[in-house]
């Protein structure tokens, strides 16, 4: 897993470095989150109420999660503190979680990170739901998500696994695109 963060983090910093840009937070206000989210069904506001939290779980934990949440498209962002591309997606998963809020759970995998730099990162990073913590990979290998970061995993109302995208995305539009295509999450009031 080690040679796995290195790479990510070259090729992250090669990005980065190479594009010249500095990321910057795109965090709602909170009269912003309070007035999107207002209204969500009980097992999305359930989440909501977890925002920014970091949450150990084991495989089985996870697949509880994802059952509690059936009748709704689920969107899992595997991400490191330590993966470049993954800060360079975030504020792309800021915005998006917060349009999908009222009928998609939008949930984060934290995989192969320190506690410290995770907590570090939602800081930077705040967003409208939990992440769940996977230091040694095991959820994520049970997912079947792979080695790549950022992946973004789409199941169906059903909790079928859908469809993986592997890599950043770069824009509000692809992600919610594939989400309406995957799993049949639309924007609340779209």
């Amino acid at each position: 897993m080690r040679v796995v963060r290195l790479i990510a983090a070259v090729i992250g910093a090669s990005t980065v470095a190479a594009c010249g840009a500095v990321v910057r937070s795109a965090a709602p206000t909170p009269a912003q989150v309070r007035t999107a989210l207002a209204g969500s069904p009980a097992p999305l506001a359930r989440l909501h109420a977890q925002a920014d939290r970091l949450v150990a779980t084991t495989p089985a934990q996870f697949r509880g999660v994802l059952r509690s949440l059936a009748g709704y498209p689920v969107i899992v962002n595997q991400w490191g503190s330590w993966c470049e591309p993954c800060r360079m997606e975030f504020p792309v998963l800021q915005q998006a979680a917060l349009r999908l809020g009222r009928t998609a759970a939008v949930i984060g995998l934290d995989v192969s990170d320190s506690r410290s730099g995770a907590a570090a990162f939602l800081r930077e990073f705040p967003v409208t739901y939990p992440s769940y913590v996977d230091p040694d990979a095991h959820v994520a290998f049970s997912l079947k998500a792979g080695a790549y970061y950022p992946t973004t995993l789409f199941f169906d109302r059903t909790g079928k696994l859908v469809f993986t995208h592997i890599g950043p995305y770069a824009t509000v539009a692809q992600l919610l695109s594939d989400a309406a295509a995957h799993g049949g999450a639309r924007p609340s009031g779209g």
